[in-house]
């Protein structure tokens, strides 16, 4: 088991990953997100902007994952997608699912009894095709939609996000070339990955600049790799992995949750409520209790733990 690390005051910028505009000072929350999400579009590589240069960094290290050893029999298996298992594309639609990947999980799932679920900002309908013709439990859209076992239909959790909101946000993309839109009825997200480098910032700015017209409790502002995503209230991959862990075969587990992005920190700050484990991906979150390098990372120890015994091995991701 892992000791409970994560802090869950919910102080500081952000909590969980959920960017709350104007939650203090309207002028320091402004400045405080254009830095982070600023920071994370500095970090792409013009020619392709496909993966954080920090990376880089991380590779030069020793050791980036050391966690005692895990009863398959007691865990649970809970995966971010892009980014975490899959490598990032320039769009969604673009993901490459390694061809071995799916055995794995496959394999995986049936190591932890079924208790194996992928938790994404995609819909459960993207999951499944992207997947297909494996279906796994899964969290879907930040937490607005959840099946806890495949042979259940998925129940939303989200609402539709203010209609005015949402074709203001729309406009933005005539205004910018190269910005992806993904609707998904209860959230409306713009991927600027594309965007010529220069004019990245112009976007979020764009973004904030409606979003401050409405009510700060009608929405959060999530903030990702090179996408913005404006999302109804009332549900975060944390409140779905908690809801998830109350259901069989989670229930009673002991989770390790995996991720690379600020949207999973709601997921991290759940853990210890069940005694569980935070890895991230590349970049270094607070209070968690391990890294991997990459995605590619994740698949190895992924691949390693469904061919082993229920005790494996120390999770330790090695140095390139």
């Amino acid at each position: 088991m892992c000791p409970p690390k994560f802090r869950t005051d919910g102080r500081g910028p952000y909590s969980g990953g959920a960017w709350r505009l104007l939650q203090c000072n309207p002028l320091q929350s402004y400045a405080l997100f254009l830095r982070e999400v600023g920071n994370h579009y500095r970090t792409l590589t013009p020619a392709r902007r496909t993966l954080p240069l920090v990376q880089s960094f991380f590779r030069k290290m020793d050791l980036l994952v050391s966690l005692e050893s895990i009863d398959l029999d007691q865990s649970a298996i809970l995966l971010d997608i892009d980014g975490t298992i899959l490598d990032i594309a320039p769009t969604p639609h673009e993901v490459h699912v390694p061809p071995t990947l799916r055995d794995t999980l496959v394999r995986a799932s049936d190591r932890t009894g079924g208790a194996l679920a992928l938790v994404s900002g995609r819909p459960i309908g993207d999951i499944d095709y992207i997947f297909a013709p494996l279906v796994l439990p899964a969290v879907g859209g930040h937490g607005a939609e959840i099946r806890p076992t495949p042979k259940h239909d998925y129940e939303m959790r989200g609402t539709a996000l203010d209609r005015d909101l949402k074709r203001r946000l729309l406009e933005i993309a005539t205004l910018f070339e190269g910005v992806g839109v993904e609707d998904k009825g209860y959230s409306l997200a713009l991927h600027y990955r594309l965007v010529l480098e220069e004019r990245g910032l112009d976007v979020v700015d764009a973004v904030f600049r409606i979003c401050k017209d409405y009510p700060e409790d009608s929405f959060e502002l999530l903030s990702g790799k090179a996408v913005l995503e404006v999302k109804s209230l009332g549900f975060d991959k944390g409140t779905a992995v908690r809801e998830l862990m109350s259901y069989p075969p989670f229930r009673g587990r002991t989770p390790i949750f995996i991720g690379d992005d600020t949207t999973d920190e709601a997921a991290f700050a759940v853990m210890p409520e069940f005694d569980g484990c935070s890895i991230a991906v590349g970049r270094k979150v607070p209070g968690i209790n391990g890294r991997f390098q990459t995605p590619n990372d994740v698949r190895g120890w992924l691949e390693r733990l469904s061919r082993s015994e229920s005790m494996v091995p120390p999770l330790v991701a090695a140095a390139s």
